[in-house]
């Protein structure tokens, strides 16, 4: 309501904008202060008013612009409410890896969903500019990056949208809509940033150009890859005021970085491949829109389609058409293919339904026609619309050879299109105007996805090209080597641009698909000799291409389904299904088809062991991807990296994932990939019921978010094994409150060898004891909790809340006080333990015999296992493991002397006259032990001299000739530790890794051996209780172990007794 003291002499209006800061005028100075006052109030008010009404006329033209969608061609009868059918896209923070190296539909085709740190929960659209939790300074500039069709220009549109109908962001005042493709029409004028705005914004012609800096106002620049102009960021030339007048391009940049307007919000979107034109610097959020996820896509289709019954049928043909569902991620191809689909099932039940990208594509360009024959020219002669598509087709081929998804009237006219007839056109191409300039309009051209750019051109060249050359002799060569120089071309391109292109060139080749296309080829021809020709060029370059990388692998095996060539397809499947894996090496590219083949495959895989294939460490990496189509993931000692995990856990949270069980052990996964994995526990889609991290040097506080997964509202994990982990008491602790909670449904619970104490039994009693806890299985073996841990444990199984039936507590150092407490729990609470594992400890017969017989007809142990016991088992850390050794004469090198019982080698200067032996080292002065390493062993050597190398080796190691293949630490076969000048070295299969000691090393070096677990570990030997870890290899031990020794001169070792 405006002030009364406007009531009383009204302001003296001039014919200029309204200012927040009027100028006095010189009459004004003698007027009394009262008067002054009321002027100023007045004129205050009337500032208020004017900003109000065109902050409110600008929202409601705003509205109406974006209150409707425009699918595809843009058209009355297309316009739809933008609220009734929008679904929330997938946004999340950060972004993708490898779009710039591959074409980008593609990538998303291929790559599961990333899960970054800050990704567990998507992005709203309204909040892009909302801080996230962890974050101190507010997000001034978001990047958003999408492939085409993803969504980007919608996503922006619905924010507007709810700005507009004052349901989001309200405290913004004004939001400007820029996009480049509209720019581009005025890229070479000359403008200020106000005289821009009122040319995209004529309602704002009441404003002076300084309220700008006084109102929150967001900047969206929509289409960065749309662009034709240069931004330019260096300072050559900067713009700080509204009116100052420079060009287009550098108007953006000084937005973009600040120096214009700095208190402006601005969001730019863009393909990928394009981002990079904006210094990292100048923006502070990159976020991706990643399009639907599989709940999403049902979400569109039945929104879009009012016939529910028909939305179903939809929506399962899609599901059963793997390419087709994995293309619905993009939102435009859902429209596509919804209305395709619906125009097949309401008009000719006769037609088959599409099953390849090529048949969808080529049924909506007809439907295209159609509609447009039916509204502008039924009578029309079929040859106009051939030479109407076929001009079409050649700007998109044109077009597509400059890197160009826009084009203007300059482009159309010229392929001969005559732009004053839009209505031959309207049916494939999007219009979008602009007026330039209050005197005339230009218009801008796109097709209706690149994809469909991409569909033309290939439809140009076959035409062009194919069915152009019928009449002459070398007709089926000059096909051939149209489709081989197309695979060629694709091949060779590092952003796989023209993958998409080629698959629609193959496509369109088969005679099936000509015929669909019959109105506007005047004749088919017989191509299924060039195709055959074709796909076994493919075929070859899939096998015999070791060069070939995996995005190009995998759209050659597309394009051999494009064509509906299954016998590749068929031949993986047998190699799958027979087990070959290891007969044959596998190319990396072989991998690539492998892995895309397991994850399109309609029937699940029960088990993926990733260490069958016979394949370099980049196939295997390849292959991962599987897992999101297996039962069983068996990725143990597979070198996986932080990418493997992402891919893992990208596998775990898809919806109706079928993965069960995932044996990650004896890989580094450090913190981040221990992280990916609990944070897909949490995922409600992930129904993984067994986890083995088995040697993942995982440490205490990396079990904290185990522990948050285990206590998750939906944690469906069953059996967890951490065995083999630096865990410590303070990381069980974490884990065993974790039991405790009513979410954790955990049964079996593996910590053996983790260097616990007794110290830790306390948590582990009470979680035992606990009403909630479901565990059943319970292994702590190789830890040593002592009599004084068993006992605490002891004081649990005695509790009728327990309901253990398994308990592992091998080589625990449990002696005959320990199995009296067992036994007497077990009197207690008889009715529950099955099985008990006392194996590597010390306890006398006669307590045995209490534990073994029970009076009790309750009493249910029936297994107890006490083997290899002895006093010696009572011994800390892996001493308890002791093994008695001697050197093997048969494989002593010549130069190499044994004596003491065998037990001490020195090398000597005389050769020795060792009988001849296939098993003598010739070369390399080496000897290996007598005894092979069974289950767990450690034993201890004295060294002295020069130096000496201690070795765990294959017996299969080769012994003759002077190279790696017989050098201990050299070769796949062997392990070792080079002890030398003061150092240590650790070395296998050639790799070395230098060890730093801080203090000077002993001359006594102790080996433990764990075969189960796969381990070897190194120690140095200060005194008879220290043991200080040197290094440990991780791996899958296929053979037996021996002990072995190579000797430099004047060197000897000694093994203990």
């Amino acid at each position: 309501m405006k002030s009364h003291w406007s009531m009383v002499e009204p302001p003296q209006f001039r014919d200029e904008a309204v200012t927040s800061h009027p100028r006095q005028d010189k009459t004004d100075s003698d007027l009394p202060e009262e008067t002054e006052d009321m002027h100023q109030d007045c004129h205050d008010e009337l500032v208020k008013d004017v900003l109000q009404r065109v902050k409110d006329e600008h929202k409601s033209i705003m509205k109406n612009k974006f209150e409707s969608l425009f699918e595809g061609i843009k058209a009355q009868e297309n316009q739809t409410l933008l609220k009734r059918i929008y679904t929330q896209l997938y946004i999340i923070e950060g972004e993708s890896e490898g779009v710039n190296e591959e074409h980008e539909v593609l990538h998303m085709e291929k790559k599961p969903r990333r899960t970054q740190d800050l990704q567990d929960t998507p992005i709203y659209c309204i909040d892009i500019f909302k801080p996230q939790s962890h974050q101190r300074d507010k997000t001034k500039s978001v990047l958003t990056k999408g492939i085409a069709g993803i969504g980007k220009t919608v996503s922006v549109h619905k924010f507007i949208l709810d700005w507009a109908e004052g349901t989001a962001n309200q405290d913004v005042d004004f939001m400007f809509l820029l996009p480049f493709r509209e720019l581009n029409l005025i890229r070479e004028h000359r403008y200020s940033l106000h005289k821009l705005l009122l040319d995209f914004h004529p309602e704002l012609q009441d404003l002076d150009s300084k309220i700008y800096e006084e109102c929150k106002v967001v900047f969206i620049f929509d289409g960065l890859d749309e662009s034709r102009m240069t931004l330019m960021f260096s300072d050559s030339e900067k713009v700080s005021d509204v009116t100052d007048t420079s060009s287009v391009a550098v108007l953006m940049s000084n937005l973009m970085k600040g120096d214009l307007l700095p208190s402006a919000l601005i969001w730019i979107t863009s393909r990928p491949a394009a981002a990079n034109q904006i210094p990292s610097k100048y923006i502070t959020r990159v976020t991706e829109i990643q399009g639907f996820n599989d709940a999403q896509k049902e979400e569109y289709f039945r929104k879009n389609i009012s016939d529910e019954h028909q939305a179903s049928r939809i929506i399962s043909h899609i599901r059963r058409a793997r390419s087709l569902h994995i293309m619905c991620h993009i939102p435009v191809f859902c429209w596509i293919s919804s209305t395709v689909l619906q125009k097949i099932l309401t008009q000719d039940h006769s037609e088959e339904i599409p099953k390849t990208l090529s048949e969808m594509y080529i049924h909506f360009l007809l439907i295209q026609m159609k509609m447009k024959n039916e509204k502008y020219d039924p009578e029309r002669d079929p040859e106009i619309n051939r030479e109407v598509i076929m001009k079409l087709a050649e700007v998109a081929f044109k077009q597509l050879m400059k890197g160009n998804v826009m084009f203007y009237e300059e482009d159309l006219r010229e392929c001969g299109i005559d732009i004053t007839d839009a209505s031959l056109y309207s049916g494939i191409c999007t219009e979008i105007f602009k007026e330039e300039s209050v005197s005339h309009q230009r218009k801008i051209f796109s097709f209706i996805h690149l994809t469909f750019h991409e569909f033309l051109a290939a439809f140009y060249v076959f035409y062009h090209y194919v069915i152009k050359m019928t009449d002459t002799l070398q007709f089926f060569d000059i096909v051939h080597s149209l489709q081989k120089k197309a695979v060629d071309k694709a091949l060779e391109s590092e952003t796989g641009h023209l993958d998409l292109f080629l698959r629609f060139l193959l496509g369109i080749s088969l005679e099936s698909n000509q015929r669909l296309l019959q109105d506007l080829l005047t004749h088919t021809v017989d191509t299924s000799h060039t195709i055959s020709e074709t796909t076994q060029y493919i075929k070859d370059q899939i096998k015999n291409n070791d060069g070939l990388s995996a995005d190009r692998c995998i759209n050659l095996f597309l394009c051999l389904l494009e064509v509906k060539d299954q016998t590749l397809y068929r031949e993986i499947e047998e190699f799958v299904r027979t087990d070959k894996h290891s007969e044959k090496k596998l190319s990396a590219a072989h991998c690539s088809a492998i892995a895309y083949m397991l994850q399109m495959s309609e029937e699940v895989m029960d088990e993926f062991d990733l260490k069958k294939y016979n394949t370099t460490q980049e196939g295997r990496r390849r292959l991962i991807p599987a897992v999101n189509n297996c039962t069983r993931a068996l990725l143990a000692d597979c070198n996986l990296t932080v990418q493997s995990c992402e891919i893992i856990s990208s596998a775990l949270q898809s919806s109706e994932s079928p993965l069960r069980e995932l044996d990650v052990s004896n890989n580094d996964l450090q913190d981040s990939g221990v992280k990916l994995i609990s944070d897909a526990l949490k995922n409600t889609n992930c129904q993984l019921q067994m986890l083995r991290l088995s040697m993942c040097n995982l440490i205490g506080e990396r079990c904290e978010r185990l522990s948050s997964a285990l206590q998750s509202s939906n944690s469906p994990l069953r059996e967890l094994d951490v065995s083999n982990n630096n865990l410590q008491d303070s990381g069980v602790k974490l884990i065993s409150y974790a039991l405790k909670n009513t979410n954790c449904q955990l049964q079996i619970l593996r910590l053996s060898s983790c260097n616990l104490t007794g110290e830790c039994c306390e948590s582990l009693s009470s979680t035992l004891q606990s009403s909630e806890s479901p565990l059943r299985e319970f292994d702590v073996s190789n830890n040593d909790l002592q009599d004084s841990g068993v006992k605490i444990i002891s004081d649990a199984l005695k509790s009728h809340n327990c309901q253990l039936q398994i308990l592992r507590l091998s080589g625990c150092m449990v002696t005959d006080e320990g199995c009296c407490y067992l036994a007497s729990a077990l009197s207690s609470n008889p009715s529950h333990l099955r099985e008990l594992d006392l194996s590597y400890n010390h306890p006398q017969h006669s307590t045995l015999q209490l534990l073994a017989y029970q009076d009790d007809p309750n009493y249910t142990l029936n297994k107890l296992n006490v083997d290899h016991g002895g006093e010696f088992r009572n011994k800390a850390g892996p001493r308890k493991w002791v093994c008695d050794l001697t050197l093997d004469p048969n494989t002593a090198h010549p130069h190499l002397v044994l004596w003491d019982e065998n037990r001490k080698v020195t090398r000597g200067i005389d050769t020795q006259l060792y009988p001849a032996h296939q098993d003598r080292f010739e070369c390399y002065q080496q000897v290996l032990c007598r005894e092979s390493l069974t289950g767990r062993c450690y034993w201890e050597a004295e060294l002295s001299g020069l130096g000496v190398v201690v070795s765990v080796s294959y017996k299969s190691i080769s012994r003759k000739g002077l190279n790696d293949d017989c050098k201990f630490g050299f070769n796949v076969k062997s392990w070792c530790l080079i002890c030398t000048d003061n150092r240590f070295t650790a070395c296998h299969n050639n790799n070395e890794t230098v060890i730093s000691v801080s203090s000077t090393p002993s001359n006594s070096v102790g080996v433990f051996v764990d075969m189960p677990a796969g381990s070897l570990s190194f120690y140095s030997v200060s005194d008879p209780h220290t043991l200080t870890h040197l290094h440990t290899f991780n791996t899958t031990f296929t053979q037996p172990l021996y002990a072995g020794f190579r000797i430099y001169s004047n060197s000897s070792v000694s093994l203990s007794k």
